[in-house]
C-alpha cells in the first residue's frame, strides 16, 4: 500500500519576521492573515516598536494560541523608520539565540497588510521552481513592477546568509538588497496573480521623505531617478502626484550624512547600481538589445 505524502513536504519552508508601532487597530488581521495561510510558517518573530496603545496586549492574546510566535518588545522611544531595519536584524539575532530552525526563505512582514489564503505557497512554489530568484513578492495594486514589493516579501536564505547575514542598517536597504542579487547573478521578481492589501492607506500623512533620499545614498542614475518620477506623476500611482513631486524634491535636495543610516552606501554598491541603471535606461531606448 503506498503511503500519501503532502505535498507541502517538498515545498521549502519559511519564516516570518514582522514589525509593529501602534497597531492595535490592525494588527490581529494582519498577523491572523500570516498564520493561517495555506502553507504555515515555521515561526513568526514579531518586534513592537515600543508601542504605547493596546498592541502588546494583543501580541500576548495570540501568542498564547500559537506557540510559533516570538516577540520583542523595544521600549518606547517615539517613532523613527530608521529602526525598521534595526528590528529586523534584532530578530534575526534572536533566531539565532534560540537555535530555531534555519528555513529556506524568511518573509518581510509589515502590521498595515493583509495577505491571501495561499499567498506564502504561491511565492514558494515560484522561488522553489528557480533557484535564480533570490528575493519575490507579490502586490497590492494592478500597476506593473519588476523590482519586489516591501511588504510581503521573500528571501532565499541561502543567498541572504552568503552574501549578507544580516541587514544593511541604512535608508534604502531594501532596494540595496535587491541589486546586490543581481551583482551575484541572482534576480527579484514580483510573482504574478498573488497579492495583498494594505489596511493602512498608502502614504497618508507622509511626505515620501525616504523614496527621494534614498535614491540619493543608493546613488540612483539621475535618468532613472526622473524616469521614475515622471511614470509616478503620470499614473498618480501608487504614492500619487503629490507624493511623486515630494520624492523628486527629497532626491535633488537631500545632502547625506557623513555615517549611518542616513548616509550614502558604499562606492562599489552605488557603482553596481549604477551600471544596472544604466543598461535599463539603454535597453528601454533601444540601444542595448542584449
Amino acid at each position: 500500500m503506498f503511503k500519501l505524502v503532502s505535498l507541502n513536504s517538498f515545498m521549502g519552508n519559511y519564516n516570518v519576521i514582522l514589525t509593529c508601532r501602534n497597531s492595535e487597530k490592525i494588527i490581529e488581521p494582519s498577523l491572523t492573515s500570516i498564520i493561517e495561510q495555506s502553507i504555515k510558517p515555521k515561526y513568526i518573530i514579531v518586534v513592537d516598536d515600543g508601542s504605547t496603545d493596546n498592541t502588546p496586549n494583543i501580541l500576548k492574546h495570540i501568542q498564547t494560541r500559537n506557540n510559533n510566535i516570538y516577540i520583542i518588545t523595544n521600549p518606547d522611544l517615539g517613532y523613527n523608520i530608521g529602526r525598521v531595519v534595526q528590528n529586523w536584524n534584532k530578530a534575526l539575532r534572536l533566531a539565532k539565540q534560540l537555535n530555531l530552525e534555519t528555513t529556506d526563505y524568511h518573509m518581510i512582514a509589515q502590521d498595515d497588510n493583509q495577505y491571501e489564503h495561499n499567498y506564502c505557497e504561491k511565492i514558494i512554489r515560484y522561488m522553489d521552481s528557480d533557484s535564480s530568484i533570490a528575493i519575490a513578492s507579490g502586490k497590492y495594486d494592478n500597476m506593473n513592477y519588476y523590482i519586489p514589493r516591501g511588504a510581503g516579501r521573500f528571501i532565499r536564505n541561502s543567498f541572504f546568509t552568503s552574501v549578507h547575514g544580516y541587514y544593511p542598517e541604512k535608508m534604502g536597504s531594501e532596494s540595496a538588497l535587491v541589486y546586490s542579487a543581481i551583482q551575484n547573478h541572482y534576480k527579484g521578481i514580483v510573482v504574478p496573480g498573488v497579492r495583498y492589501i494594505h489596511s493602512r492607506e498608502l502614504g497618508k500623512n507622509y511626505n515620501f521623505y525616504e523614496f527621494g533620499a534614498s535614491m540619493k545614498t543608493l546613488g540612483y542614475h539621475p535618468l532613472y531617478a526622473l524616469a521614475r518620477f515622471v511614470k509616478y506623476f503620470c499614473l498618480g500611482k501608487p504614492i500619487g502626484r503629490i507624493g511623486s513631486l515630494y520624492m523628486l524634491y527629497h532626491y535633488l535636495s537631500y545632502k547625506p550624512k557623513e555615517e549611518g543610516y542616513d548616509s550614502m552606501f558604499d562606492k562599489a554598491t552605488r557603482k553596481i547600481i549604477r551600471r544596472v541603471q544604466t543598461k535599463r535606461i539603454m535597453e528601454y531606448i533601444g540601444l542595448n538589445k542584449s
